[in-house]
């Protein structure tokens, strides 16, 4: 027994030593991730952009990237913001001697793609050179690269030059098989988000809207190739659609890239425009390594402006409560936008909104705080990739709206699923229930039984009122009637380009656009900018225990490029729970 005593006493010791020991461990990684040391650019360096990760709004708050610690990202993910101000800062900076767009994977949305490439249509103002390549170029990195001064291709390598193509998954086949009955609630003609619930194909509705959007996103698409290669649009429609470009010297014949190089040829090019020996490597700094650089020819100051700009980022599905970095929380949200509102020192906001929208209750909770803010000071919405049905709806009660021309919106709607899962209880399981209740709508809203008619009509109702509700705020925000918002509206789904025509959106443009929107309207010309709300840090997440990262990681890895479809799945389950204002299906253009 003693000795049983001694070996226990012994373990709990040595956990303990382990666990401080870890503790330690944990912090000096921390300690030496976090350091905020500025890193040195040596003359004629390059830039070196290469984006093989979906692009976030802000860079992430986490000192471990590169690391790959405990599943989170181990790449250096580079936000928007900081990739703009990347481009920017190397714009006037004398130790940067150009641009290498490098090898990438454009996961992100087109809108974000587009905000990149006007930065480097910007960059090439200051007379130093861009120069892009690849051995694969998806189109969406295609048109990225196609501003810079020289486009290579590996002679052995891919280019994509096909047109766009959008496709939707259907459940219902699945859903039949199992015994689940898709109960569907719903207004508007085309909000076609619980279509793949209840359906085995398009409707001619939704087929076409998704024709139209589709027609829009590529004309711009050809256009912005057409101006920065010199190739007449009606040429590069017929490059795709005939199937022409299938090897690299058929890119190369068709002037869709400069020269087919091999990595050592760029190399070698590359040292020759920096002046740096071809026995030398290459000053090359990436781009989050120059985030923390400090330009010797930037003759920007210390801003001590006590006027703020506060530019409020709304990322991620709506939904109640806190959210988190990549989820809009409507508690979070309307605590940051009610913060601004109540600062003196903010003189205006720009609202960032990135989202396909979510809970309809939660969008008004927001819309709410937008409204309020509006009557007290400049209030601008700027669009990322998506800012639909309930991304719109946040929006509308803005002073104004900017987006891109690519950029999804509308899909103004309301729906709600409920789920019957008698057929899979009974028949599949041999699940059968009993009960009691004291009331004819005592047990509204139960998954063991069909809804009855008198059931049906008031969920209807509800979701009617909630259109309602939806097409007065945006009809009393864009100054227009309800019953014009309601044509436009039946849950459609427009680009940037077609709702600007419409009056969904003031003007084309970008966030740096917004901002400066923001500051005219509030008549002041010296400011900062702060962003909102405040990004967790990485210990906060070790609080938190950091679950929802590590196992969104651990299914990343391991389904790949079919992660988007049970992301589909997962996004099922929530439309069942309340009435929401959401895009219909998660929209990928191909």
């Amino acid at each position: 027994m003693k000795q049983f005593f001694k070996f226990v006493l012994a373990t709990i010791v040595g956990i303990i030593i382990v666990s401080i020991v870890s503790i330690f461990i944990i912090a000096g990684i921390i300690a030496v991730a976090s350091s905020d040391k500025a890193v040195e650019v040596d003359s004629n360096s390059l830039l070196h952009i290469k984006i093989n990760y979906d692009i976030k709004e802000r860079t992430p708050n986490n000192p471990f990237a590169g690391l790959g610690f405990l599943g989170i990202d181990g790449e250096k993910a580079v936000g928007l913001n900081d990739i703009l101000a990347n481009i920017k800062k190397a714009k006037t900076d004398d130790n940067i001697k150009g641009i290498f767009l490098d090898e990438s994977y454009m996961m992100s949305g087109q809108a974000t793609t587009e905000e990149i490439r006007n930065a480097l249509i910007d960059f090439k103002k200051s007379g130093k050179f861009l120069i892009a390549y690849s051995e694969v170029y998806t189109q969406g990195f295609y048109y990225l690269a196609s501003v810079a001064d020289k486009v290579y291709l590996n002679p052995k390598g891919f280019f994509e030059f096909k047109g766009f193509s959008s496709e939707v998954t259907f459940l219902k086949g699945a859903l039949d098989k199992l015994g689940i009955e898709a109960q569907i609630i719903k207004v508007g003609t085309y909000k076609s988000a619980v279509e793949p619930l209840i359906l085995t194909k398009m409707s001619d509705a939704n087929r076409l809207q998704v024709t139209s959007y589709l027609g829009s996103l590529y004309d711009h698409f050809l256009t912005g190739i057409s101006k920065n290669r010199n190739i007449n649009k009606d040429s590069l429609f017929n490059l795709a659609n005939n199937g022409i470009i299938q090897e690299p010297e058929d890119a190369l014949k068709y002037k869709l890239v400069d020269g087919l190089k091999y990595k050592d040829e760029i190399l070698t090019e590359l040292k020759q425009r920096t002046g740096i020996d071809q026995k030398k490597d290459l000053h090359n700094v990436e781009l989050a390594d120059y985030a923390k650089s400090s330009s010797k020819t930037d003759n920007s100051t210390v801003n001590t402006s006590k006027n703020r700009i506060a530019i409020v980022y709304a990322s991620g599905e709506i939904s109640g409560g806190d959210g988190d970095d990549n989820n809009i929380g409507s508690e979070k949200i309307s605590k940051a936008i009610r913060k601004v509102r109540l600062d003196d020192k903010v003189k205006a906001v720009v609202l960032r909104v990135n989202s396909p929208g979510g809970s309809s209750l939660a969008s008004d909770v927001i819309w709410r705080e937008v409204m309020l803010t509006k009557k007290v000071k400049p209030i601008i919405v700027s669009m990322g990739d998506v800012a639909a049905s309930g991304g719109y709806y946040i929006a509308c009660a803005a002073d104004s709206i900017i987006a891109e021309p690519n950029t999804i919106t509308g899909s103004i709607g309301i729906f709600a699923v409920l789920p019957n899962l008698q057929k899979l209880f009974n028949d599949k399981l041999g699940i059968t229930f009993d009960g009691v209740k004291t009331g004819k709508y005592a047990d509204l809203g139960d998954v063991s039984r069909p809804l009855t008619p008198d059931e049906k009509a008031i969920l209807q109702k509800s979701v009617n009122h909630g259109y309602d509700t939806f097409t007065k705020a945006v009809a009393e925000g864009r100054g227009k009637t309800q019953a014009y918002i309601n044509s436009i509206g039946q849950g459609r789904v427009w680009t940037g380009s077609q709702a600007v025509k419409i009056g969904l959106v003031d003007r084309l443009g970008n966030i740096s656009d917004a901002v400066k929107s923001a500051a005219k309207k509030a008549n002041i010309k010296d400011y900062k900018l702060v962003s909102y709300p405040e990004q967790k840090s990485i210990l906060n997440k070790f609080g938190e225990g950091l679950t929802s990262e590590v196992k969104a990681h651990f299914v990343k890895a391991e389904l790949g490029e079919n992660y988007r479809y049970y992301e589909q799945i997962k996004g099922v389950t929530k439309m069942m729970r309340t009435p929401q204002a959401r895009m219909p299906y998660d929209i990928v253009i191909k």
